[in-house]
């Protein structure tokens, strides 16, 4: 599915992240930057130890070695991925809806799609941040997801915006949401 917001593309599409050639793909990270299970694994494997590395670097020169704070967003190089960028950010563990959650996860959206304008980047690939081992529902994610990117979206000229979703599942309920907004703006 492809909707057209201001001048830019949002793209809804099942698929592997670390195989789009977009100028950047997220990273949904662990807040300590090092790798982890699912996607972020997924990535570091494929973008191979120079991605770890530069991470490490983030961490020791920009975070005090700390861990990089839920809904922030940094970014390296894509070292072996096909995208030339990785953006990493950190979403929130669901607790049914509290500790302002919704906010974090929409600030990991914001917040990457920001550094990529900011960097010149016109094209971008999100997961479905937090839906994986953090637990948040998919269909709440997917719901703060679109909202979020279709507000930015539409005030810039940014390109392209690709949700690349694990499942056909979760396609399914992403393009649920874009139609309801479709209705909902007439």
């Amino acid at each position: 599915m492809e909707v057209k917001i201001n001048e830019n593309r949002l793209v809804l599409m099942t698929g592997d992240i670390t195989e789009q050639s977009t100028d950047a793909i997220v990273n949904a990270a662990n807040g300590s930057l090092l790798g982890g299970g699912g996607v972020d694994g997924a990535i570091h494997r494929a973008a191979g130890k120079g991605l770890l590395e530069a991470c490490k670097k983030i961490r020791s020169d920009r975070l005090d070695g700390n861990h990089l704070p839920t809904g922030e967003a940094v970014m390296t190089d894509g070292y072996h991925l096909p995208a030339r960028h990785v953006i990493h950010t950190v979403g929130p563990i669901w607790r049914k809806g509290e500790d302002h959650q919704e906010e974090m996860l929409a600030n990991c959206y914001s917040n990457s799609l920001r550094l990529a304008d900011d960097e010149g980047l016109s094209s971008i690939s999100f997961p479905s941040i937090s839906t994986g081992v953090y637990g948040y529902p998919v269909e709440e994610a997917s719901i703060v997801a679109i909202r979020t990117l279709v507000a930015y979206l539409g005030q810039c000229s940014f390109g392209e915006v690709r949700m690349v979703l694990f499942s056909k599942g979760d396609c399914q309920v992403y393009e649920h949401v874009v139609n309801q907004m479709k209705k909902e703006l007439g």
